[in-house]
């Protein structure tokens, strides 16, 4: 570990951020902004061309790529980043997902999510009006990722009591 690396580590903040999971949801986190920006341009230059003004093609292809990014994020969080609190692992033993669980943590990862992707999709269109659309995106997906981290660590994903 290099010297800068150890002195993080013993920041109150900075240190819990590096040595929990946080650096999972990031690689998580930049797969669906990849898969973010892949939808909002397809949508944008393919899907949704034909829609008339730029601005409601936007909110289209923007809705939809928000969409697919959540399903995606939601997944590779629940499969890697949060592994070992998902609620069908009890005393060492992996149970069957039923669909009624796995709709209702998704549900509780779009809810702890909402605030978000409603700030990224604000932001996003708000930025738009002075910059390219995909670097708007991007800076708004950056701004997101702390709320979203906090909320679904300490809601969707939370420990649960043995």
């Amino acid at each position: 570990m290099t010297p800068l690396l150890q002195r993080l580590y013993h920041l109150p903040l900075v240190g819990w951020v590096l040595r929990h999971r946080f650096p999972r949801f990031a690689v998580v986190g930049a797969s669906g902004t990849v898969v973010n920006l892949v939808v909002l341009y397809l949508g944008q230059e393919f899907l949704f061309r034909a829609i008339e003004p730029e601005g409601t093609r936007l909110n289209f292809s923007l809705s939809l790529a928000v969409f697919v990014a959540t399903i995606n994020n939601f997944t590779w969080n629940r499969l890697w980043t949060w592994a070992d609190r998902v609620r069908t692992l009890e005393a060492g033993e992996v149970h069957p997902v039923s669909l009624r669980l796995l709709g209702m943590e998704f549900g509780q990862y779009v809810t702890a999510s909402a605030f978000g992707s409603a700030l990224q999709y604000v932001l996003t269109l708000l930025l738009s009006n002075t910059m390219d659309y995909r670097l708007a995106n991007i800076i708004a997906i950056l701004a997101a990722s702390v709320s979203n981290f906090l909320a679904n660590d300490r809601w969707t994903f939370k420990r649960h009591k043995r």
